[in-house]
Formats: structure tokens, C-alpha cells, sequence
């Protein structure tokens, strides 16, 4: 039944820069390509950026984008430009359905913010205390800390972490409890810094399924997307959909085949412009035709309050990010990228406005257009975005294009002198099959030595200490099943803690057509006297 009560304390917001729009309510779903006047306020003129976005896809051989957006309550414009399958000739509309990657995370706390208001979920409390047998580990720390807040919004400790499975490849996603087991390694203490972390979306969707006593697909189809009148949004590829979902294209635009993760909450989720942009009108306050409302007006409000700063001008909240941009406008915002992948959604409460931009290849156009798209909704606070540069396809398909930078693609650099770390280190480095030896040693100038078990010493290539952390990679065999499914680089993040350096021995796929793995293993070395 349609909820049609207005939320107390979220007003219908107006635009307070001059020059910005100022619109009521009329039809949702209208498309407004040129100027055009909704009840006497005027829409801005969508024609160049929809030129732009054709143009763009030809020069980078793109298959396909779909955007909507959304202003003072209406969906202003939406629609489709490409390919979302090459191969069967299935145009891409607003109602393609495209893998989203990380923009699950919003989606997926949102679903955990219901349980969190029927009383079956503390933010504050341990996430320990909603896993089963296999936990969380603190490691050099209290695990307790690892609250679900901070869970949500990437500041417990826990990991970098992506691991894909393949649908023509033999292995296949373990269960969660053998996952938390293996990774789930605090590898710094809770709320010492913010950092990204796959894994924790994928214990909150565990957390929502032993909660709710359903499967977290499941129980987001019946709490959160059927209520929102969501019919094209689904964990996976919901039965029925397969016809109406984008292919993903790889960096040498050949098809993927069907991948999942041991992290569905962080990233499973497929939906299309048009409900997307109808969630985050959600987020906006807004109670549209075929919706009721899921969440109180607390729960969206607390989910956008910061944390903490994730990096400079941004921060993150429970499931999004709040970037301030340089012209004043503020966004709550969050984007994904995976192979075969690039997703942007973008709300601006003050202005009472959002954005949508589906890609299914991972290119950086759905950022640039997207940013477009706000310099045409505001062009006083948003400047006017520059074209990314078409690459070589030959470096395109060796490096990819992923949102997250990996330490074996960093280019070289010169040694630079690391007195606070001079000496020998030993120590260890634990998996799931068990501990191996570690030990580093490090010169004046910079110069960083690696042994891994009885292998021989080898360089630490682009060693770096920024006065708190050593990173670097090295080539070495850290001996588990999962590490060795792909040819990957052991990336060093080790934080200097008096005469301890801590943290974590990360095994990264080397760039290759197709996404690989990230398997973050905790390591503890000690300065020998």
C-alpha cells in the first residue's frame, strides 16, 4: 500500500544557489532532453550531455551507459545509449539492469538498517556477537571492537579483500563462516584509520541473513526492493531477469562470463537507471508512487553523518561516502568498479538532486559523465570536466582499469632513506594452513631486502615509508589454494609500532584480462637487536 504521509523533518528542499533549479513535483518517469518548463520552473537542456555520451562511447569502443536523474522530486531524465549485450543486439535502456559493484554497499546497509530499528541489530554492539562458529580475530587487538558501525563504514581494522569465482572456471564461493575463518584478520586496531574493505560488506550481509532467519537475497527482495517498488533490482541475477541484464565486457571488450564473490554484500547486487534513481530519491526523503516507507528519517540521516575522513574532502558514513566538491556542493555518493564494470550514484540532499551513470565495462567515462551531468544541474559549483583521454587498448587490456590501485601496478621509484627503519626484521606471516617466516632488512638509503620462508632474499620492489607505514611487493609463494588460483604479487602494509611493524602480507593478481584476487594474511615482525 502506498505510503503517502509526508516525513516529518525532511523538507522538500530548494535550490539556494543562484542560477540552480528551483522544481515541484510533476510525473515521475518524464524525460526532458532540451529546456523545458515542469510547473513554470525551468529543467535544464540534457541535449549535450546525451551527444557527449554518444560520442564518447564511439571514440572509447564502449558498449553501452544508462543514466537517470532526478531533481526536487521527479525524474527529469533517463535513458539508455549502446549495447547492453553486442553480441544478441539487445539495446541498453533505463531499465537495463547492470551489475552494480560497490554501490551494493549503501544498499546492503540500508537493509541492515531495518534490522537495526526492529531491535535485532546494535550499531554499537560486536560484530562477533552476530557470527556463528568462525569470528572475527583481533589478532594484536580486542576484536570486540569491531563494532557493526564500524563494520559499515570501514573503520573496524579489518582487510582489503576480493575474491572472484567464475562460472567456466572449478572453484566455486566457499561458505561465509570458512571465508571469516581464513581472512577476517583485524590488521590494524579498530578506529585507527579508515580502510576499504570488502570483507565487511560480506559479514553484514551474513549478519542480515542470521538475524533475519532468511537468505540475505532473500530478505533484501521482501524488506528493501519490493517495498521500494524496485522490479528490476536484485541480488545476482534474480530468475526471470536474465533477458534484461548487461553483459559485462572486459578491457578487450570480449564477454565475461558470470563471476559472484565471497562478499555479495559488498557487491552482488544488479538494478537498473531507473530504480537505482528511484532509491536514492528514497535516500532524498522522498515517498514516490508504488513505495512505502522502510526506514525512519533517523536511519537515512544517521547513515549519512560521517564517521570518518576516508580522504581529503571525503568522508565515509554507514554505506556511503560525503564528498564536499571545491564549488560548495556537497555529495553522498558511492561508486563501483570491477571487471566489467563502472557505476556511479550520486545524491545532493541540500539540493535535492540525484544522479545515476551504469556502465557494463569498466571505463572512467561514467565519472566523467557523471560529473557532467552535475556541471548542467550546477554549472556555479561544479566546473565543467575534461573528456579522459582514450588510451592505448594494448595498455588498456595489460593494466585494466580498476577503482583501486594495486601495489603490483605501481611504476618504479627511487630509494628513499628510511633511518627509522634501518636494521633486520623477523617475524612471521600467518594463512589459514599456517605460519611462515618473514624477515626484512632494510638499509640507510632505503634499500628494502624480502625472504619468505627458505626462499632467497629478494628486492622489495617500490619500498616506501611515509613515517608510518612500509609498503612494497614482491614475487613469493605464500603456500594456500586460494592465493595460488591466479599468478599474484605479495603487497607489503606494515605499520611501525616502536620495535614491532604489523599488519598485512596482501597476495594481489598480477593485471590480466579478467579481475583477480586481493587475500590479505596478517604478518608481525620484530626489529632484531
Amino acid at each position: 500500500m502506498k505510503d503517502t504521509v509526508r516525513r516529518p523533518g525532511v523538507p522538500r528542499l530548494g535550490f539556494a544557489r543562484p542560477g540552480a533549479l528551483r522544481l515541484g513535483v510533476a510525473a515521475l518517469g518524464m524525460l526532458a532532453l532540451g529546456a523545458a518548463d515542469v510547473r513554470g520552473q525551468t529543467v535544464p537542456d540534457f541535449s549535450s550531455v546525451r551527444s557527449e555520451i554518444r560520442s564518447a562511447l564511439v571514440a572509447w569502443d564502449q558498449p553501452s551507459m544508462a543514466v537517470a536523474v532526478a531533481v526536487g522530486g521527479e525524474v527529469v531524465w533517463e535513458e539508455g545509449f549502446g549495447w547492453a549485450d553486442r553480441e544478441r543486439r539487445i539495446p541498453a535502456t533505463e531499465h537495463t539492469m547492470y551489475s552494480l559493484a560497490s554501490i551494493s554497499k549503501p544498499i546492503t546497509a540500508t537493509g541492515l538498517m531495518i534490522l537495526v530499528e526492529r531491535g535485532l541489530v546494535d550499531l554499537d554492539a560486536p560484530a562477533n556477537d552476530y557470527l556463528g562458529p568462525a569470528k572475527i580475530e583481533g589478532r594484536a587487538w580486542d576484536a570486540a571492537g569491531a563494532t557493526v558501525r564500524r563494520v559499515a563504514s570501514h573503520t573496524a581494522g579489518l582487510p582489503l579483500h576480493y575474491q572472484f569465482f567464475y562460472e567456466d572456471e572449478p572453484y566455486r564461493r566457499p561458505h561465509m563462516d570458512e571465508t571469516i575463518r581464513r581472512y577476517a584478520n583485524l590488521v590494524t586496531a579498530p578506529d585507527e584509520r579508515w580502510n576499504y574493505s570488502n570483507l565487511g560488506y560480506g559479514i553484514l550481509d551474513y549478519i542480515i541473513e542470521r538475524v533475519s532467519g532468511q537468505s540475505y537475497m532473500d530478505f533484501m527482495r521482501d524488506e528493501v526492493f519490493q517495498p521500494l517498488g524496485l522490479t528490476r533490482t536484485s541480488v545476482d541475477i534474480g530468475p526471470g531477469l536474465e533477458d534484461f541484464t548487461a553483459t559485462r565486457y572486459a578491457t578487450d571488450q570480449s564477454p565475461i562470463p558470470f563471476y559472484d564473490f565471497d562478499h555479495p554484500g559488498g557487491s552482488a547486487v544488479f538494478s537498473s537507471a531507473h530504480d537505482l534513481v528511484r532509491f536514492g530519491m528514497f535516500h532524498l526523503g522522498h515517498d514516490l508512487d508504488h513505495q512505502r516507507r522502510i526506514l525512519s528519517d533517523a536511519s537515512i540521516e544517521a547513515m549519512r553523518r560521517p564517521i570518518r575522513e576516508s580522504a581529503p574532502d571525503n568522508a565515509y558514513g554507514i554505506g556511503w561516502t560525503i564528498r564536499d566538491l571545491p564549488g560548495g556542493l556537497t555529495l553522498q555518493r558511492h561508486g563501483g568498479g570491477m571487471g566489467g564494470v563502472r557505476t556511479e550514484l550520486a545524491i545532493a540532499p541540500e539540493e535535492n538532486a540525484a544522479v545515476v551513470v551504469l556502465s557494463n565495462s569498466a571505463t572512467p567515462l561514467t565519472g566523467y559523465i557523471s560529473n557532467l551531468i552535475w556541471h548542467t544541474l550546477f554549472p556555479d559549483a561544479v566546473p565543467k570536466p575534461s573528456r579522459p583521454e582514450v588510451p592505448d587498448p594494448h595498455r588498456l587490456q595489460r593494466e585494466g582499469i580498476l577503482e583501486d590501485a594495486t601495489e603490483g601496478r605501481a611504476p618504479l621509484i627511487d630509494f628513499a632513506p628510511m633511518p627509522d627503519l634501518a636494521g633486520d626484521w623477523v617475524g612471521e606471516v600467518d594463512t589459514h594452513l599456517g605460519p611462515h617466516r618473514l624477515a626484512l632488512a632494510i638499509d640507510d638509503d632505503g634499500r628494502v631486502h624480502v625472504q619468505l620462508g627458505d626462499d632467497l632474499w629478494t628486492l622489495l620492489n617500490n619500498a616506501r615509508f611515509d613515517g608510518e607505514y612500509l609498503r612494497g611487493g614482491f614475487r613469493g609463494d605464500i603456500g594456500t589454494e586460494d592465493a595460488n588460483r591466479t599468478d599474484s604479487v605479495l603487497s607489503l602494509e606494515l605499520r611501525l609500532r616502536g620495535d614491532v611493524l604489523n599488519g598485512s602480507v596482501i597476495a594481489i593478481t598480477l593485471p590480466n584480462v579478467r579481475l583477480g584476487n586481493a587475500l590479505t594474511h596478517w604478518a608481525e615482525l620484530h626489529r632484531r637487536r
